[in-house]
């Protein structure tokens, strides 16, 4: 008898926790797509180092 209300107390805890976490996850929403995150703000260090003023020459047409 002793083992049952020992698994009964296991299984009890481990529900309560199970609700806790599933309350915790409802609280906030999951994220979804922020475009204003993946916005390019620019050029970066890469395409700068790319771009210096000497080999902008370069790349000009000639007439």
């Amino acid at each position: 008898m002793r083992a049952a209300s020992f698994i009964a107390a296991l299984l009890r805890s481990a529900a309560e926790g199970l609700l806790k976490f599933l309350a915790w996850i409802g609280e906030e929403p999951i994220g979804g797509y922020r475009p204003e995150a993946h916005y390019m703000r620019g050029p970066g260090p890469a395409w700068r180092a790319k771009h210096q003023r000497g080999q902008v020459a370069s790349l000009r047409r000639v007439r």
